[in-house]
């Protein structure tokens, strides 16, 4: 029951904001709205990963990403936007390592799919491919694959499943 309240109170918050500003009202700006919501982050093996709010702002023109880790220690947030003008979604990434993510693309057969490229840990660049996939109005799972090798081979970073809190 307290489940099903939260995402009533989510949905009429999102039309709340949408609805001052109609510039964001298009399908395609409300396309990542099934990512709203305060999550706790499960990895495959079923052990917390972290907790992740994600919230609108901006009069509904963005959603703002604050993730925890489960360890306390790292932290990171985004800011994730459609842009009318070039047709795409847009995601900038910070974090309290110094790291920084800056992504793009849209929807492909019902899931986000943002990509770009960064240096990795051995100073390679690398493409990175972040997907998420909603199963229901409660579980979305998001899976982050990243290749050296200009996409012949991809390797999985973080493959993460939300359940909504």
């Amino acid at each position: 029951m307290k489940k099903c309240l939260w995402f009533l109170l989510i949905l009429v918050s999102v039309s709340l904001a949408v609805a001052q500003n109609p510039a964001c009202q298009t399908a395609h700006h409300r396309a990542f709205d099934f990512w709203i919501g305060n999550w706790r982050v499960l990895n495959p093996q079923g052990k917390l990963a972290g907790h992740n709010q994600i919230e609108v702002m901006q009069d509904g023109c963005v959603l703002q990403e604050n993730w925890r880790a489960a360890n306390g220690v790292y932290t990171g947030t985004s800011y994730n936007f459609y842009n009318s003008g070039t047709g795409l979604w847009y995601q900038t990434w910070v974090d309290n390592q110094g790291g920084v993510l800056l992504l793009q693309g849209g929807i492909q057969n019902g899931a986000m799919v943002l990509e770009g490229k960064s240096k990795n840990a051995q100073g390679q660049w690398q493409l990175d491919r972040i997907t998420w996939t909603p199963h229901n109005a409660n579980t979305v799972q998001q899976l982050w694959t990243v290749s050296v090798d200009e996409g012949k081979t991809w390797t999985t970073l973080f493959d993460g499943t939300y359940q909504r809190e």
